[in-house]
Parts: C-alpha cells; sequence; structure tokens
C-alpha cells in the first residue's frame, strides 16, 4: 500500500508519499504560504526538486496541487491518485480522549476541534486538513496519529499538577507531552538495533531542536514526559523558555504592563536559547557565537547541557535504571559538542561515550558508547512520517476487513 502522510499548519502542508512495500519515500514536499501571497509548492523526488509559485485560497487547493505533482511532469511518481491506499496525518493534541492512533471519523474530527483550546494553533490546522483531504480524495481511509498518544501511559502521578483537582477535572489542566511519534520511534529502533523487547528495556529518549522535549520509556511505555500541558515547558528551546517559576509570568505583567497574551508570546517566541544568548535560536549560530567569547552564547549553551543531564539523571531515579539513552531531532543529531557535554561525569550511571564515534554523522544509528559502558547512547535519526505511515497502513487495513 501506498499512504500519503500529511501534515498540516495553518498556512501549510508538508507531505510525503511512501510505498510500504519496502518504506522507500517516493516524494516529499511542502505548501507554504496557503491563503497568502507569494504561495508556492516544493516538491522533491529522489533528491531533485522542483518549487512553483502557484495560488493556495485554501488547503482544499493546496491538496489538489500536490496531487498534481504526484501524477504529471518531472515529479511524477504514480500514475493515479487511486494508487494511494490511505492517508495519514499527524495530530498534535489528542488529550485525555485519543489515547491511540485512530481511524478519521466525523465523530473524531468534532472531538478534535473541541480540543483546540488546548492547542489552538495547531488543531484547528488538523481540522482543515482532514476537511481537505476528503474533499480531494473522497472516500480514502484517513487516519490521524497523535503526538500525545504515546505519553498516555503516564501514571497520575507523573501527569497531574499540585493545582486544584477541580481544574484537572474541568479543564484538562495536566501534564500531556508531545513529540510523542518521535519518541515511539526511536524507542522501537533501538530495541530492534540491540535485539530486546522493549518490555526489557529502561530507556530516555531526547528528542532536540528548536522544540525539545526528553521521555522516560520504561518497558516499551512513557512513565515520564518533560513537555506539560503544552510544549512550553521543560527545557530551554530555541524561543520557549522551558521550566519557570509560576509566578514569573504574573510578576513580568505587573513590572511591564504587558497583558497575559503579550507574556505568552515573549515565553513561546522570544525566549529560550534565542532571549538568553541575543545571538539567535539556531543551535549552530549559538556554538560559533560561543567560540568567538559571546558569554551569553556560552551560558545558554550550558543551561541546555545542564537541563537535558538533569532530566536523564532524574529519569534514571524515576525508573529505577536506565539500559540505553538515546538522542535524535536536529540538534540531538547533529551537535556533538552538546552530546559529549551532556554525558560527561556521567559514569556514575553507567554513561560513557566514545569521542571518535561521537564526531561521526548521516547514520540511522550510530552507537557512541564508550567500550564496556554499562548503558548504551545511541544517536538515532528519527522517522515520525514513516511512524504515522506504519500505523495509518494498519488501521486502513484492520478497517478493510
Amino acid at each position: 500500500m501506498k499512504v500519503l502522510v500529511i501534515n498540516c499548519g495553518s498556512s501549510s502542508l508538508k507531505y510525503q508519499l511512501i510505498d510500504m512495500d519496502g518504506e522507500k519515500v517516493l516524494c516529499k514536499g511542502l505548501c507554504d504560504r496557503i491563503g497568502m501571497e507569494g504561495s508556492c509548492i516544493i516538491h522533491k523526488v529522489d533528491g531533485s526538486k522542483t518549487e512553483v509559485l502557484t495560488p493556495f485560497p485554501t488547503h482544499t487547493e493546496a491538496f489538489e496541487k500536490v496531487v498534481e505533482m504526484m501524477t504529471s511532469g518531472a515529479g511524477k511518481v504514480i500514475d493515479d491518485v487511486s494508487e494511494i491506499g490511505a492517508i495519514g496525518h499527524r495530530g498534535v493534541h489528542g488529550g485525555e480522549k485519543f489515547r491511540e492512533s485512530a481511524l478519521v471519523t466525523e465523530e473524531l474530527i468534532a472531538t478534535y476541534e473541541e480540543l483546540s483550546s488546548l492547542a489552538p494553533l495547531h488543531n484547528p490546522a488538523g481540522v482543515l486538513g482532514m476537511r481537505a483531504a476528503q474533499k480531494v480524495f473522497g472516500d480514502l481511509p484517513n487516519v490521524m496519529v497523535f503526538d500525545t498518544a504515546f505519553h498516555s501511559t503516564m501514571p497520575p502521578k507523573a501527569f497531574m499538577y499540585g493545582v486544584p483537582y477541580e481544574y484537572y477535572e474541568k479543564f484538562g489542566v495536566r501534564r500531556y507531552g508531545f513529540h510523542g511519534t518521535s519518541h515511539r520511534y526511536i524507542s522501537l529502533a533501538a530495541a530492534e538495533y540491540l535485539g530486546k523487547d522493549p518490555s526489557e528495556l529502561k530507556i530516555v529518549t531526547c528528542h532536540l531542536g528548536n522544540g525539545s522535549s526528553i521521555a522516560a520509556v520504561d518497558g516499551g511505555k512513557v512513565v515520564d514526559t518533560s513537555m506539560g500541558m503544552t510544549p512550553l515547558a521543560g527545557l530551554l528551546m530555541g524561543t520557549r523558555a522551558g521550566d519557570m517559576d509560576p509566578s514569573i509570568p504574573g510578576y513580568l505583567m505587573q513590572r511591564t504592563g504587558k497583558s497575559a497574551a503579550e507574556i505568552d508570546t515573549i515565553l513561546n517566541k522570544k525566549s529560550g536559547l534565542a532571549g538568553v544568548s541575543g545571538v539567535s535560536s539556531d543551535k549552530r549560530d549559538l556554538e560559533n557565537a560561543a567560540n568567538e567569547g559571546n558569554e551569553r552564547a556560552i551560558l545558554a549553551n550550558d543551561m541546555l547541557n545542564y537541563e537535558i543531564k538533569k532530566y536523564i539523571g532524574s529519569y534514571a531515579a524515576a525508573m529505577g535504571g536506565v539500559d540505553c539513552v538515546i538522542f535524535t531531532g536536529g540538534i540531538g543529531e547533529n551537535d556533538a559538542m552538546l552530546r559529549a557535554a551532556v554525558c560527561e561525569n556521567m559514569e556514575f550511571l553507567g554513561i560513557a561515550i566514545d569521542a571518535e564515534r561521537n564526531k561521526l554523522r548521516g547514520m540511522d544509528i550510530n552507537d557512541i558508547s564508550a567500550e564496556g559502558a554499562r548503558v548504551k547512547v545511541l544517536v538515532i535519526a528519527t522517522d515520525e512520517e514513516m511512524m504515522i505511515a506504519r500505523d495509518t497502513l494498519a488501521i486502513a487495513t484492520a478497517a478493510a476487513k
């Protein structure tokens, strides 16, 4: 079966067409600036790229253009849209309603839309994507794969906050966690690489990019994760502040006269690595500035390394040990200096890395553990789209029986 994987934003549509017989990516691309001037599609096949300026008033026109690019011209990979067996959608926030991937129905769409208060930037975009897909592809099965689902195994002691219980009951105030599709993919990949069943392993998964999160995966199930009710919580990130004293937003409102919405924007869009360093949200820019002696860039790097180290230690304690630590994401896969700094002086936990192996890049799985180290440290290239495609294949196939 060929599966079309979709990740919809409010003004964008990312896609991959994957032939699940061999799990080969046939094409991938991006429809950008939907509903805006200068909209375009970037379509990639076997390393070649085609960029076309074309108007996308809505996501429907974007899907229609994707079909055109896949079925005609230099980027053609299929003869007809009928060759696509199912569509898999990335769902950002499934709340407590969705603990696993599910076939898209009218009830699912309505429930997902109700959860928009928890993810106002993402869930409405997901609804647009599902509706547009139904309009363009007709009765083709659609499957929603939720970022939050893998974290739904957390026990209440991990997901509850110390607020009046009624706020949890009425408003859903609790820890949900994100990047679940990535955490699931790399934890399964690690188990396969180590020749173990996931139930045998205690893993700390570190998804590090512009948005970052860490999870404790014990026996194949998440028992804790760093992001919270929203993706603002946890680690220092590209532009997000991460964990802080809860009184800080109110204090800043009083001192600056800014509204709650303005402070929220600052904490999400102007903080983190960018806010501390004053240089950039891009880790590569920070490394360059730090190498030139920029003290704030050095501080931002040190803060991030320190926080990752703390999470690994705390999650090892929560699980009663750790067998494997995984680094993934744009930073986790490419920043050797960060990995070295995080793993430094962690021998007491059984963590030690090989300096030469740590320098290698571009591998699907790179075992950077030092010889004889009790804990395996792996760098794994994540593939959220493949995880979505696998779930979509399984659910669509089951639904057809």
